[in-house]
């Protein structure tokens, strides 16, 4: 079953059980996946899953961003939505890599780049990111390729 067909379902329940929050959610992460499929210009059933995981890696960065800011403005309410809303994006998620098998991706790259230092910094974390390919969160990568370089 692809991530689209999942979200289909996914929606399909929620309207059954009546539960407003995830339906509107869902409702919103169909519109983001046929927007990349028209951007991409593929039928929206046909939108590959890694580019479908980009969408919602996308849509979870942007809660996230967002219950920031309305924390900083004393929105406690909206950020509790957003926070919500994560939670119901990140259901769709694949599980991400653990730690562990990041840190070994990242020693690879060291090791295929020759970086040994943080001038090479963009270098190594475009080599890792290649090799990862939207299976982890990016500040997550970012923060271990940092590690490895200190």
């Amino acid at each position: 079953m692809s991530l689209y067909e999942s979200v289909q379902s996914g929606l399909k329940d929620a309207m059954k059980a009546g539960d407003a929050e995830r339906r509107d959610t869902i409702r919103m992460i169909g519109s983001a996946l046929k927007n990349e499929a028209i951007e991409k210009r593929v039928p929206v059933a046909e939108l590959a899953d890694p580019d479908a995981v980009a969408v919602l890696r996308r849509l979870v960065k942007q809660r996230r961003e967002s219950a920031e800011t309305y924390r900083a403005g004393g929105r406690e309410d909206l950020a509790v939505k957003e926070e919500s809303e994560i939670g119901i994006v990140s259901g769709f998620l694949p599980a991400d890599l653990p730690e562990a098998e990041i840190r070994s991706i990242i020693d690879e790259a060291k090791a295929e780049t020759g970086v040994v230092d943080k001038a090479g910094f963009g270098k190594l974390m475009g080599a890792v990111s290649k090799k990862i390919a939207g299976r982890a969160d990016g500040a997550t990568v970012k923060r271990l390729v940092e590690e490895s370089l200190t």
